[in-house]
């Protein structure tokens, strides 16, 4: 029965009993056998993903870029999808600023309450303040130059350099493209059987899916559960947060499939729900990749082309969830710390904020840095990130699951702009 049921179902299954191990380790104060025992296999799970995330962005890339036709496809594909991209994360950095002066969390939160965070994480606080600065000092131009690998192979160890790899993957698949066809046979071959056995040890590796869920998510609940006053101290921000990525998910996406192709949304959701899943529990859209990949072309019928182009470049530069939340969490900030901002101070964070989603890394924590900046550009108190740093990693779960849903959504649109979409027959397509 269990190798029967879908795979988001056993991943359900797995947060559920990751959920009562975490309550009852934390009733009974087994927190110590949870986190030595339970919560080291989550880990592994984690580093499974991440070990095939570098191998899966390269090949795939390299594969759909050569089997494209000519340059001129490539590149009105890549202009689709950084379209898209950009115009979604102006939305999602819109709506937070909407929200967050609406409901305005930041004039509830008590004074005693900062002093004692401030306190608590001034580590973390300087940690993350020196690292924003030396960006900061760098030049405009510095993401440019940090896009371009000088060593390939060391960029390939380290998963924050994933626009390294793109860039090389992009490179060497347009001089296939351009080489005759019978110069790059052999490579094309090689690696049509190194992509086979990629997606094989994915599927190997999503056998273990739901223990890694269980232990991921129990290990969890042990780590937050000192921190319950704090929860309730900062949920009316949380909530803020949480709308704006719900209405991400339920209101701007199913419209962006309504108006650009003709898939259910209902039918979408449920073919990418595993990728939902495994992102709120790993917190990493680039571990949630090779999942992402496969309910994208399998379920949905995205053309590989199409897919391994737009993925895992989405896993870089879109980044929704994590640009909503830095418009909220910024104003979140001014407001407990008194700051007026004018109009023109939250154009800048929506500029600031788009820009800083295009080069936060898709691993957990990684959007702390980018808010630093933002906060800096418009003269907020960096010490105001130890106010919402207690409760970031929730947060960063659902951000997580708006982002890798952004990704299939503008795959499923630039598939379908050309002509490249065929549902499977379990997915409907509505007359249009």
């Amino acid at each position: 029965m269990w190798k029967r049921l879908p795979l988001y179902v056993k991943i359900l299954v797995g947060m559920g009993f990751g959920i009562i191990a975490g309550l009852t380790a934390v009733y009974f104060e087994l927190s110590e056998l949870t986190n030595d025992w339970i919560k080291p296999w989550g880990d592994i799970f984690l580093n499974l993903l991440k070990l095939i995330a570098v191998p899966l962005i390269f090949v795939s890339l390299v594969k759909g870029i050569s089997s494209l036709s000519n340059i001129s496809k490539l590149s009105r594909i890549g202009i689709k999808t950084i379209s898209l991209y950009v115009l979604s994360t102006v939305i999602a950095v819109s709506f937070g600023l909407i929200l967050v002066n609406t409901i305005e969390p930041g004039n509830t939160f008590p004074d005693h309450k900062k002093v004692e965070l401030q306190e608590k994480y001034h580590t973390t606080i300087d940690l993350k303040k020196n690292q924003a600065s030396d960006l900061k000092n760098e030049s405009p131009l510095k993401f440019l130059v940090d896009i371009v690998p000088s060593n390939f192979f060391q960029a390939a160890t380290d998963n924050s350099k994933m626009l390294q790899i793109i860039f090389f993957a992009i490179l060497f698949g347009i001089a296939m493209v351009i080489l005759e066809e019978k110069k790059v046979k052999v490579v094309r071959d090689f690696f049509d059987g190194i992509d086979a056995i990629i997606l094989k040890i994915i599927d190997i590796i999503m056998l273990f899916a739901p223990y890694g869920v269980f232990a991921l998510i129990s290990g969890l609940i042990v780590d937050f559960s000192g921190d319950l006053d704090l929860f309730s101290a900062l949920g009316l921000y949380a909530i803020t947060v949480i709308l704006g990525l719900l209405i991400m998910i339920f209101v701007i996406y199913p419209l962006f499939l309504k108006f650009f192709t003709s898939v259910r949304y209902t039918d979408f959701y449920k073919a990418i729900s595993p990728a939902q899943l495994l992102a709120f529990s790993t917190s990493s859209s680039a571990a949630t990749l090779p999942v992402t990949m496969e309910c994208v072309e399998n379920e949905i019928g995205v053309a590989n082309e199409v897919a391994s182009f737009v993925l895992p470049v989405g896993v870089t530069i879109n980044m929704d969830g994590t640009s909503c939340y830095q418009a909220i969490a910024a104003v979140f900030i001014a407001q407990v710390f008194g700051v007026d901002l004018d109009i023109y101070d939250q154009l800048i964070i929506v500029v600031t904020a788009t820009l800083a989603s295009i080069g936060t890394p898709g691993v957990p924590g990684g959007s702390i840095v980018m808010l630093i900046i933002v906060l800096t550009s418009v003269g907020i108190p960096i010490e105001g990130l130890a106010l919402i740093l207690g409760i970031d990693r929730p947060l960063d779960m659902l951000r997580t699951v708006v982002n890798v849903t952004g990704d299939a959504t503008v795959a499923t649109i630039v598939a379908a702009s050309e002509g490249q979409l065929n549902p499977v027959p379990k997915i409907q397509v509505k007359n249009i």
